[in-house]
């Protein structure tokens, strides 16, 4: 049985930002491996289990908590992001790049989340 995430845009999104979030972390200074690089990586993971863990949950109530959990994982990689950008860790257009992935996943989230919503006014 195929479980239903996998068939979600915002999940397959969010496997991809991961994807580029450790390409780009696993270059941080190897004095960076528990700290700010494990964040990061912890942090954009997130994201992905939280909308597969949600999308089983039974329940579209269940389902967007587990959603907003993901949308706060995506403010967290932004936010860890800008400090390894001001301590020289991400040049500019990696940090624009990453960022702008995140961005674009967090609105697919948001959005998700309004549809959820929508249909439980119906």
């Amino acid at each position: 049985m195929k479980q239903k995430f996998r068939n979600l845009d915002v999940w397959i999104k969010s496997i991809d930002f991961i994807e580029s979030v450790y390409k780009i972390t696993n270059n941080f200074p190897t004095k960076e491996a528990y700290g700010l690089t494990s964040q990061i990586q912890r942090a954009a993971t997130s994201i992905a289990l939280n909308i597969a863990e949600g999308s089983g949950s039974g329940s579209d109530i269940e389902f967007k908590r587990f959603l907003r959990i993901a949308l706060r994982s995506s403010y967290e990689v932004v936010c860890a992001l800008e400090i390894a950008k001001r301590l020289n860790y991400l040049k500019q257009d990696t940090f624009d790049n990453l960022t702008k992935q995140c961005d674009e996943l967090s609105a697919m989230i948001y959005g998700l989340m309004k549809r959820l919503n929508a249909n439980a006014e119906l």
